[in-house]
C-alpha cells in the first residue's frame, strides 16, 4: 500500500504564548494550524450549549476520553499502513472499542485505497497555514487527501463541513508544494458501535469547499 512518491518535509510543531498551535517550515516562520483557524472562525454555539447541558466536569471527561480513543485508533492505523506492529493492548472498554474501530476502518475504508504516499504528512502554505494530513494517496483510482475520523456515532454529512474544509486546505497546500492537482477529499469515519461511513467531495463540490475554506482563512486574518 505504501508508495514513496513525494519528499514530504518535516514540520516543527510549536505552541505560541497564546496557546495557539503553530508550525514552522524551513523558513522558521510560524503559521497557525488548519484546525486552529477553523476553530477560531467557526460557530461554537452548539459546543457551548452542550457543555452547559452536561456540565464542565462531564464535558471535560467526555472530551478527554474521546481524544484518547481517537489517538489509539489513529496510531494503530498509521502503524498498520507502515507495516509495523499495531496491536492495541489492554482490555478496558476504551482499548476494546479502539480495536473494533481499527478493524472496521481497515476492512471497510483502507480496502478502497490503491496506494498511500505518506501518513501524518506535514503540509504548509507558506505564510498562511500548515497542518498534518492523516494520509495522502490514491483512493478508488484518484489522488486524494484521506482523513480518519472517530465519533461516538456516525455524523450526518451536513455536520462535517469543517472536515471537508480541512481536507481542502491540505489539498491546496499539497498542490502548491508539489504541483499536483488533487481535487478529492475522503473522510473515513467509524463510531464506537463499529459502524463505518465514507464521505467524499470532489470536482465541483471540492471547489465549493475550497472557497469556503478561503473565506474562513480571510476571516481569520482580518481579525
Amino acid at each position: 500500500m505504501l508508495e514513496t512518491k513525494y519528499e514530504y518535509p518535516k514540520l516543527k510543531r510549536v505552541t505560541a504564548k497564546s496557546g495557539q498551535r503553530q508550525y514552522t517550515g524551513d523558513d522558521n516562520n510560524p503559521v497557525p494550524s488548519v484546525t486552529t483557524i477553523l476553530s477560531a472562525t467557526g460557530d461554537k454555539t452548539a459546543l457551548i450549549n452542550w457543555r452547559k447541558r452536561v456540565g464542565e466536569a462531564e464535558a471535560t471527561r467526555i472530551s478527554t476520553e474521546s481524544a484518547g480513543l481517537g489517538t489509539k485508533v489513529h496510531n494503530a492505523l498509521e502503524k498498520y499502513i507502515l507495516l509495523e506492529e499495531y496491536e492495541i493492548k489492554g482490555n478496558n472498554h476504551i482499548s476494546v472499542m479502539a480495536k473494533n474501530m481499527v478493524n472496521e476502518m481497515i476492512d471497510k475504508g483502507l480496502s478502497k485505497v490503491d496506494a498511500i504516499y505518506g501518513v501524518e504528512v506535514g503540509l504548509i502554505a507558506q505564510g498562511l497555514y500548515a497542518g498534518t494530513s492523516d494520509a495522502i494517496g490514491m483512493y478508488e483510482g484518484e489522488e486524494a487527501i484521506i482523513d480518519f475520523k472517530t465519533s461516538k456515532k456516525i455524523k450526518k454529512r451536513e455536520w462535517i463541513e469543517d472536515y471537508f474544509m480541512q481536507g481542502c486546505a491540505y489539498a491546496l497546500a499539497h498542490n502548491e508544494m508539489f504541483n499536483t492537482k488533487i481535487k478529492k477529499v475522503v473522510i473515513l469515519m467509524v463510531d464506537r458501535e463499529g459502524n463505518f461511513a465514507e464521505f467524499t467531495i470532489k470536482d465541483d463540490e471540492f471547489v465549493e469547499y475550497c472557497n469556503k475554506w478561503s473565506d474562513r482563512l480571510t476571516d481569520y486574518y482580518s481579525k
